[in-house]
Formats: C-alpha cells, structure tokens, sequence
C-alpha cells in the first residue's frame, strides 16, 4: 500500500520507517526543509536505537523516501498518516490541535480516490470528527474515511513497540476503512497481535486513559515511598511485593522523582482539561497531577537540603 506520512518527528519517523519495512511504499514529509535533506543524507534528527539502520535499509530498497511537497505523496496515498505535535496549549492546558488541523487542511484539495486519513498524534476526543469536518468543508466530494490509530510507542523501544506491540487500536467509523488498516498492520498477525477496533472517539480516549492510568501508578508509589520514609519500611522491597501480583503487575512501580517526559504531563492535563469541559470530571487524575506536581517540588526541596547539609 501507500503511504504518505506528515511529519518526520518521533512517532511519524518511526512510524513511516516502520511500515516502510513492512513492505509498504511510505513518503514522510516536512516542511523543514534542513530535516529533510539530512534525513535525505541519512542523519537522524532523533536518536533511536536501530533507527538509522532501518531508515537506511528501506531508502535502499526504494520503500521509504521523504519529501517537502505534499501533493504527490498524498493524491497517491491509500492511507494518510498525521503525526503531528499537540503540545500543551498556553494558558489553559488543552492540547494544542493548531498542527493537526493545519493538516487537514492542507491535505484535503490534494486527496485522490477514497483514501484513509489517519490521525496518529495523540488527540483529545472529537478531533476526528474536526478532522472529518474540515476535509469536507474544504472538499465537499472528497471519498475519505477519517481513522484514529493512537501510539504507544517508548523511547529506547519504540521499533520494538511497533513491530510486537502489545496491541493496535483503530477506531473507525467507516467500514471500508478497516480493510485498509487491517492490510496495513497485515504482518502483526504473525504474532497474533490482537487488533481492536473501535469507535472513532472510543479510540481517542484509550490513548488518553492509557497514560493517565500508567501516571496514576507513578504517583501511587511515589506517595507509598513517603510512606516508607515515615514509617521506615523500604519502598523498593514493598514495589517488588506488590508487583509480583499478576492483577498489578511491576512495570511503573518505581519510585522517583515523578513522571515526567513528552507524554504524561500533557496528557494528563489535557484529560483534564477535557473532562472538565464534559462536565464529567476524572477526580483521580486530577489528584494525580496535583500530586505530581508537589513531587516534583519536594524532591527539588530534598536536593537542596542535601546541598546545604554536605
């Protein structure tokens, strides 16, 4: 199949490398130019381990190729991949859709045939159906299935979580989309890799609930470590004895100075932030960035004194 890829950043590099070497024709384009041409001469503008190899490989064998012109890649595209950045917005902590909607419009004169438009940027729910809405305005015949296919992608890991993740979701509210995903992700089923599929806003929010649930791990032990402190118990010893339990199970059970990163802090209030203006609102993970937060202020208070004491 073809695929035309928007951005070259962490997920749409990866991503576009990736289904390039799963037989697939990808283009993944920018509009920096700089990026291109050094993506052209080979130079990662990220580091991830195997990346480049990969990258290099499926250049080679003419399955991957990066451009700064849309126009070409999309009308030839089956499937049109958005993989833009939503960082927090200014002000009030929603997230900024400014990227992804910028797409949309920019791809929708150039769509060609049916085509499956597919937002891989993390997004709150209800951006697909903007999605779908400006496409439509801009191309009232435009034949298009707008798709939400969130990642779960880790950094050191991310080709790894791509080629055996521990699941895909696709949500769709056209049928004849699920053809085109599912030949997509057609070399998964090797590994029996479970594919869900699911309404378009379903899909949405699984991305959302997943790292919320994960930061809420992180902050729990976090304050069981404080608890260690008073009580003298050993924080490590109690991660181990509570995630031997199958039902929690050990991974983001280690004690730190909160979560931090790309992901979790704008996800979290952004899920917030949504679920807010819903009228619904998720008291626990309020509580966990509130809690976060505080973390991050006690740990800095603890160096500090350490300093001052040495």
């Amino acid at each position: 199949m073809r695929v035309a890829m928007m951005g070259t950043g962490y997920v749409g590099l990866v991503s576009g490398a990736c289904f390039a070497d799963f037989g697939h024709t990808v283009t993944c384009i920018d509009k920096d130019e700089t990026k291109i041409a050094k993506l052209e001469r080979g130079e990662m503008p990220i580091y991830e381990p195997g990346l480049e190899q990969l990258v290099e490989r499926n250049v080679r064998e003419a399955r991957l190729s990066f451009a700064t012109e849309s126009a070409k890649a999309v009308g030839e595209a089956d499937a049109v991949f958005i993989a833009v950045g939503t960082p927090s917005r200014r002000g009030d902590g929603h997230a900024d859709l400014s990227y992804v909607y910028a797409v949309a419009e920019e791809i929708a004169p150039l769509l060609n045939g049916f085509t499956v438009v597919v937002t891989k940027s993390t997004v709150p729910v209800g951006t697909g159906d903007e999605i779908d809405r400006i496409i439509r305005a801009a191309r009232p015949g435009a034949d298009v299935a707008v798709v939400s296919n969130p990642e779960f992608l880790r950094e050191g890991a991310a080709i790894s979580d791509f080629k055996r993740p521990d699941r895909v979701v696709v949500g769709i509210e056209d049928e004849r989309a699920r053809a085109v995903m599912s030949e997509l992700y057609r070399p998964l089923n090797l590994n029996e890799t479970p594919i869900l599929f699911t309404g378009r806003r379903t899909s949405e929010l699984i991305k959302y609930a997943a790292n919320a649930f994960l930061a809420m791990k992180i902050t729990f032990i976090n304050e069981i470590a404080d608890l260690c402190e008073v009580l003298g118990a050993d924080v490590q010893q109690v991660s181990r004895g509570i995630g031997l339990d199958n039902r929690i199970g050990s991974k983001f059970l280690h004690a730190g100075p909160g979560y931090g990163g790309s992901c979790f802090p704008k996800d979290t209030l952004a899920l917030v932030r949504t679920a807010a203006d819903a009228g619904s609102p998720v008291s626990l993970v309020e509580t966990t960035v509130r809690v976060n937060d505080a973390r991050k202020k006690a740990m800095a208070g603890k160096v500090a004194a350490s300093a001052c004491s040495a």
